[in-house]
């Protein structure tokens, strides 16, 4: 086979690189940014490590696994989970759990939880359209507007009446409030325990770590792994790709390809066809929408701040989303153990006036909203940065469906590109679904035939597990705790 070209390093791009090098054919992988694991990389600033959103490992694929120890070896360690919700100035543990929830929530604000999940069972909203809609049939309004409704539209940025229902299925599968109480009070038997993992797995230096070894792997077969370099124009001829037109340090240049595994956003694929793709196809593409995320890194002057790995934020009255506790994820992320880096998690779209804030306004924010929060005083930040990531997270509007199948429709005409990961199939996957989209692709082009693009199922398998009893111990799960959770609760990756 003629050299593949793979747009973008990260999870799935890298991975389908790996997996080339495998059977002896040579890639070459092109990425935008200056570092290679996309939106699972690990930056660097002053010796601190810190994830670009936090990436717990833990899978049902087990070729997605095996990968992870044959790159990683030793460095793939098992930590701790802890992570709690921050609302109306409490902390409660998360996943939720019934006596904790009750004593804080009290009495009677947990009476008219109950009341609501009554009344939505009696009178449920049809048709079921929104997620808005979704969650409160299953758990009731009064415990959406609690627990799901700030966090959700911190996320998105847009109501929760205007995200669809999908979205919410895919997200938090087979839950309900009775069988989170049920949980919580008495447990589960007979191995239908579903519990959120309160042990994983991950990279001692961050999952940038595992990337960094990928990349120089592939590298070591012979294949080329480029950076900050974009792809500009996907030349087809005839119903097939043969090359890509790049651009890097203010020059173009052509790479010929045999064949294409896209990673980069499925709207700037279409947009930079070369010849341009059907109308129809273009204009559907440039609906698809994204959110993209800022991450704010503080150096605080203290060795211990809060034990978790992370916190959600479900104040309304604060812009930043969650907090990571880099130190907590690994000590080894931190360069002074005397001291902490948290990292504060801002999700905007690009162009936006947070987005436009200058890094010090940023910086100046996210110390005061620590404070206001009640983790830290703005006097124990000593140092910042922060880290830009446009196009993290593909929006689920309700019309994405009908672009997205008519995209999709029309890439099916040129068989020689394989589109894969997050954004080059607008899919919210995880990290690992989208390595193993890559995994697909690479079979695909060997003769095989996957459909990458149901890969994402099962979703909520990244939160819970079965456990054969109440008694076994693994890498994570318990009984006897309930999962309820919003959009970003739902999972971290």
């Amino acid at each position: 086979m003629e050299r593949v070209v793979i747009i973008g390093g990260g999870p799935a791009g890298l991975t389908a690189a790996y997996e080339l090098g495998k059977v002896g054919i040579r890639s070459v992988v092109l990425e935008k940014g200056s570092r290679v694991g996309g939106l699972a990389r690990t930056e660097e600033y002053k010796g601190y490590r810190m994830d670009i959103g936090g990436h717990r490992f833990f899978t049902k694929v087990g070729e997605v696994e095996a990968l992870w120890r044959e790159v990683l070896g030793p460095d793939f360690v098992k930590r701790p989970r802890l992570s709690r919700i921050y609302y109306n100035r409490k902390m409660f543990l998360y996943p939720l759990r019934f006596g904790d929830a009750l004593s804080k929530l009290g009495l009677a604000e947990s009476a008219r939880i109950v009341l609501s999940y009554v009344r939505s069972w009696l009178l449920p909203d049809r048709p079921e359209h929104t997620f808005e809609e979704w969650v409160s049939n299953r758990f009731g309004r009064r415990l959406f507007e609690i627990f799901f409704k700030s966090y959700t539209e911190k996320v998105w940025g847009i109501p929760c009446s205007e995200i669809g229902a999908q979205w919410a299925a895919q997200r938090i599968q087979s839950l309900s409030l009775p069988r989170a109480v049920w949980s919580a009070v008495f447990g589960q038997r007979g191995g239908k325990v579903k519990s959120l993992i309160q042990e994983f797995h991950y990279p001692r230096l961050g999952p940038g770590m595992l990337w960094e070894r990928v990349a120089e792997i592939v590298e070591s077969r012979g294949s080329t792994v480029r950076l900050n370099v974009e792809v500009v124009r996907v030349l087809h001829r005839g119903g097939r790709v043969n090359g890509v037109v790049i651009r890097g340090d203010g020059c173009e240049e052509t790479i010929e390809a045999g064949a294409i595994i896209s990673t980069m956003p499925v709207s700037d694929l279409i947009a930079r066809l070369d010849p341009p793709a059907p109308d129809d196809v273009r204009a559907g593409a440039d609906r698809l929408t994204y959110r993209d995320f800022l991450t704010v890194a503080l150096i605080i002057n203290r060795a211990e701040v809060f034990p978790d790995n992370w916190i959600y934020v479900h104040a309304p009255d604060v812009q930043v989303a969650r907090i990571q506790n880099f130190k907590n994820w690994s000590l080894d992320m931190t360069a002074d153990p005397a001291k902490t880096c948290l990292g504060l998690e801002y999700f905007c779209t690009e162009g936006d006036a947070l987005w436009r804030l200058s890094d010090a306004d940023l910086i100046h924010l996210a110390s005061n909203e620590l404070e206001r929060i009640g983790l830290a005083t703005t006097s124990d930040v000593i140092d910042g940065v922060v880290f830009r990531q446009p196009k993290a997270y593909p929006v689920y509007t309700g019309e994405y469906q009908a672009h997205l199948e008519n995209i999709r429709r029309f890439l099916a005409l040129i068989p020689n590109v394989q589109t894969v990961g997050r954004n080059g199939l607008h899919m919210y996957n995880n990290q690992d679904h989208s390595m193993l989209t890559a995994m697909l692709a690479v079979r695909n082009l060997l003769g095989e035939q996957h459909d990458v693009w149901s890969v994402n199922v099962e979703r909520s398998y990244h939160e819970e597990v079965r456990l054969p009893s109440q008694t076994q111990s693994e890498t994570g799960p318990r009984a006897g705790q309930p999962v309820l959770g919003g959009i970003g609760t739902a999972s971290l990756d």
